[in-house]
């Protein structure tokens, strides 16, 4: 992935009379060492009545001399270079062992052959007192690295870059003195100091190209905002093992790939562009410069160009338009992942699910979102998933609003933020009042409300349990392993109140009402179970009245499928401090009329944090919310709700952000049309930008890659009754045919890790007899419900296919095409109208992404309108022999834009390039007599070895040291071979 720019280069000397120029030498083609590719150079000097001859001066830089043989009255040197610029690392050097560390001694020999470079100017007032300085801050035993960095970032820290127009450069004497100078100056001074510290520098003139970045800088200035080049000087350092490694004074960063040197030499005087002379006159120099691209191959921080652009969106709204017209009332959501920018070599962003940062991004990540797209939102801070072998649940940040947009919390201000480590601590009072308050504003009575302890015997069990020597007090409470234990119990002390609980109930009526009872209890004291999970999870809820289960009562939830009334303003209830006085318990409580849920709050980590009960019926949610904001709003004091989620329910949205192995995870809400779709996607990179994630990184040979987590594509309608795939079951027929006839729709969006024991294997990776089977079901489909035919039996589609599309194991989780939320058997949150798409990797621009989504919208568009009719596909070995190699994919992609474009559908097919160049880095390409041979990395399987049981799960073996490559070999130009066969085989 690279630019490529012509630069021009213009220099006109107007002389008022006709002179006699002497000879000249002009130092401007670019120098033997420049690390970046020079792919065309051409010099002009007018007038053409000259002779030039190329040499080299001591240094070995390349010199034009130019010998004129007649008067002119004008000299014009133009330099036009075309530059490929690939970017370069500049830290990818080695350097010898012991020179790795400041200060080092170079060998006799190599000091007498670098001894103009060790050439030092007399140390004067400024410059000694600034290099003592220097010499006084710098560590011991810095690297060499290091001391690089440090030494020139503080020349760009001492002088004011200006543009400077007198001949010559300054002593650092004068630099200093005035605090400011121009490149030549600030070089100068560079490679002045580097000699008196013992390192060789030489002084290099030459050009320095500026590109418009493609996205602004989050550290500080962005850069030109336009492409910019110019003649300009900085040093090199020479560093054994490494060789001369460039250092630009003037923006104290090193030399990259638009530093293309001219002329290197001990002394600034021999690297001047052009010199020579003139017979006496008057003369006046004009200078040209300009940069221009002419080629940019398509990369991951700028995949599309303007035009391009435009098509696709033009694209995507003739897909709405058809999608609209044909009441396809299709949605779509996904799961994308990222990274840290900072720290992606850190456990947390490879291989760990929690981290410190990774908890602290996430917060910023929310906070962003919520800002953007939850408007009277209301964030919850809860429990995530808890997988076998992992210490501790992890956590998950959410927030839910009202799709009619009537705010869910009113004030913002109220919710609680991560309280500064300065912040007064909240009165324990705080949520004994909070609680009391709460109850009358449900109508309830205050003595329903039970104050929470730790168990005592428990806690002193765990401490009789530590070894002798080990003071409980002083555990690292940082462990995850041991927070919440003995340590924290006993400084918190044990016969202090932790929170207060709140039995509560939603009663099943029009209107909604609560009710509570007293918990029975065979100690005096509610007392915790163990560990340090919120206080909601940790409620002796075993130890109330045992209930047989058929007397036991059964909250059913919602029917997804059942129609909901639109939503009013809540509370129902007129919010008045003056609240009546509830009824007082019962004296006597029957088990069965116990309530098993409850409400609980507790001040935790400086946070009054407030545990919702499970409630089955949206409208009873949002009552509640709107209580416990009139309590904090009363008492004036920000709380964080936590515990169970609301019920799941078309009217309200929801947005969440979750840790997985190495990634951040945002499961982002579903958008109805492509224009939503498009915002959202815009606002969650920049979002996650602004949050210093990103959505790529570099392995450890330095390949770029996504960021290892998953992308997964979610379709489904606003509500399961609208879901496309449960109204036609044909459409979920036809994408499983059209991916399976299509492999590169399974491999060129996919991570690293694919094949049968993958993520996300395809239908026909996992059984040979799949295939077979997958036919009977689509039979059976097809004698049910004709193509185009809508069902009025939404869950036939998931019986016939559910245990076709799984993994080797049978899990219908780990498939490419998932239905775990179609319409399963198992409870109604399964029943959902969705299918996830797994095999999407995490693009690393929002409009890779967007591609991605416009793809799958004009497939559902497509098989809506007119159904696959089509037989899978028995591949065989070639699945993996051929569609593992980047041509063949390429190939099969070529074949679906194609075939889109016959049913009119325009996708060109460089929009899937960026896929390409992204998916298959090329490594290089060489060309010998006609013949190009290019290497690219290609797809190797993911080799399971063997697994085997471990703590609490199983452990699988992999063999990740095989890698894939392409060798692909084609002839510039047509040319015949005279074989025996008449045919060529490349191997």
């Amino acid at each position: 992935m690279t630019i490529r720019v012509a630069l021009h280069h213009k220099s006109r000397y107007l002389f008022d009379r006709s002179v006699v120029l002497s000879p000249h030498e002009i130092r401007l083609r670019p120098a033997a060492h420049c690390r970046t590719p020079i792919l065309g150079y051409s010099l002009q000097v007018l007038p053409g009545k000259h002779f030039v001859n190329w040499q080299q001066d001591v240094y070995g830089n390349f010199v034009a001399r130019l010998t004129f043989t007649e008067p002119t009255v004008a000299l014009e040197v133009t330099v036009d270079l075309i530059v490929d610029m690939t970017v370069i690392n500049p830290f990818d050097f080695f350097v010898e062992p012991w020179a790795e560390h400041y200060p080092f001694a170079y060998p006799d020999v190599m000091k007498a052959e670098l001894t103009p470079f060790l050439e030092a100017a007399p140390l004067d007032k400024h410059f000694g007192k600034w290099l003592a300085q220097f010499r006084q801050e710098m560590p011991k035993d810095l690297s060499i690295n290091d001391f690089l960095v440090r030494l020139n970032q503080k020349v760009q820290s001492s002088v004011s870059y200006l543009i400077r127009m007198e001949p010559g450069v300054q002593t650092p004497e004068e630099t200093l003195s005035i605090g400011s100078g121009s490149c030549r100056d600030s070089a100068w001074l560079l490679v002045q100091a580097l000699r008196h510290l013992g390192v060789a520098a030489r002084f290099v003139s030459g050009y320095l190209i500026q590109l418009v970045a493609d996205q602004p800088s989050l550290d500080g200035p962005s850069g030109p905002t336009a492409d910019f080049t110019d003649l300009h000087a900085w040093c090199e350092a020479y560093i054994p093992g490494a060789g001369w490694i460039g250092l630009d004074a003037t923006s104290g960063l090193l030399a990259g790939e638009g530093h293309i040197p001219l002329a290197a030499t001990a002394q600034p005087i021999s690297a001047a562009p052009i010199t020579g002379m003139t017979s006496v006159c008057e003369s006046e120099l004009i200078v040209d410069m300009s940069v221009t691209r002419i080629h940019e191959d398509p990369r991951v921080t700028k995949p599309y160009t303007e035009t391009q652009w435009q098509a696709i969106q033009s694209l995507g709204y003739w897909v709405d338009a058809e999608l609209q017209a044909n009441d396809v009332r299709l949605t779509q959501g996904g799961e994308p992942t990222f990274v840290s920018i900072d720290n992606m070599d850190g456990p947390e962003w490879n291989t760990d699910a929690l981290g410190e940062q990774k908890w602290l991004l996430a917060q910023d990540l929310m906070s962003r979102l919520s800002r953007q797209f939850a408007q009277g939102g209301l964030r919850y801070y809860g429990q995530g998933k808890w997988y076998p072998g992992e210490p501790l649940p992890r956590w998950a940040l959410s927030v839910y609003w009202r799709t009619d947009g009537v705010p869910v919390w009113h004030d913002p201000e109220l919710m609680a933020e991560n309280p500064k480590p300065d912040a007064p601590p909240i009165p324990k009072a705080r949520a004994y009042h909070f609680a009391h308050l709460l109850a009358s504003r449900l109508q309830l009575s205050t003595d329903y409300v039970i104050a929470a302890y730790e168990d005592p015997l428990l806690a002193l069990s765990m401490e009789s349990a530590l070894p002798v020597n080990l003071d409980p007090t002083k555990i690292d409470l940082k462990d995850a392993g041991k927070r919440g234990q003995v340590s924290r119990k006993l400084r918190s002390g044990l016969g202090d109140v932790v929170g207060y609980v709140l039995p509560l109930k939603a009663l099943d009526s029009s209107k909604t009402q609560w009710a509570s009872s007293l918990w029975p209890l065979r100690t005096e004291r509610l007392y915790l179970l163990g560990g340090d999970s919120p206080l909601g999870l940790r409620l002796p809820l075993d130890s109330l009245p045992w209930v047989h289960p058929k007397a036991q009562p059964i909250d059913f939830p919602v029917d997804p499928f059942a129609s909901r009334q639109v939503l009013g303003d809540y509370p129902r209830t007129p919010a008045s401090l003056k609240l009546s006085p509830a009824e007082a318990p019962p004296a006597e409580v029957n088990p069965e009329e116990v309530i098993h849920t409850a409400l609980a709050l507790e001040v935790r980590d400086g946070v009054l944090y407030v545990f919702m009960p499970p409630l089955n019926r949206l409208e009873a949610w949002l009552e509640l919310v709107a209580a416990i904001e009139f309590c904090a709003k009363t008492l004036k004091q920000p709380v964080r709700i936590e515990g169970y989620t609301p019920p799941r329910d078309p009217r309200l949205q929801s947005l969440s952000v979750t840790p997985d192995p190495g990634v951040i995870e945002v499961n982002i809400h579903p958008a109805s049309d492509w224009s939503t779709l498009e915002q959202n996607m815009h606002f969650l990179y920049e979002s996650a930008r602004l949050a210093r994630l990103g959505a790529e990184k570099f392995m450890l040979d330095g390949r770029h890659t996504g960021t290892g987590g998953g992308n997964h594509v979610t379709l489904g309608g606003a509500t399961p009754a609208d879901s496309p795939f449960l109204r036609r079951p044909d459409l979920l027929k036809s994408l499983l045919t059209y991916w399976q006839q299509h492999p590169a729709l399974s491999y060129l969006f996919s991570g690293q890790f694919i094949g049968p024991t993958s993520q996300a294997p395809r239908v026909d990776e996992a059984r040979d007899d799949t295939l077979g089977e997958l036919e009977i079901a689509f039979q059976q489909l097809d004698l049910m419900f004709p193509a185009g035919v809508q069902s009025d039996q939404p869950w036939l589609i998931d019986r016939l296919l559910r245990h076709l599309l799984v993994d080797l194991t049978g899990n219908t989780h780990r498939a490419e095409f998932c239905i775990d939320k179609l319409y399963s058997p198992d409870s109604s949150t399964g029943r959902l109208g969705l299918l996830e798409l797994r095999a999407f990797e995490m693009p690393p621009h929002e409009r890779m992404n967007l591609v991605q989504s416009l793809l799958l919208r004009a497939l559902v568009a497509r098989f809506w309108k007119t159904p696959l009719r089509g037989r899978l596909v028995d591949w065989g070995t070639s699945l993996h022999d051929r569609f593992m190699l980047p041509h063949f994919i390429e190939q099969d992609m070529q074949d679906i834009c194609t075939d889109l474009r016959e049913s009119g559908y325009a996708f060109d097919d460089a929009w899937f390039v960026p896929f390409l160049e992204f998916r298959f880095p090329r490594y290089g390409s060489v060309t010998y007599d006609g013949v190009i041979i290019e290497i690219r990395q290609a797809i190797e399987p993911w080799h399971v070895l063997g697994e085997e049981m471990a703590a609490g799960g199983t452990a699988r073996y992999v063999d990740s040291s095989i890698e894939r490559v392409q060798i692909k070999g084609h002839l510039e130009k047509p040319h015949p071979f005279p074989t025996a066969s008449g045919k060529i085989r490349f191997i």
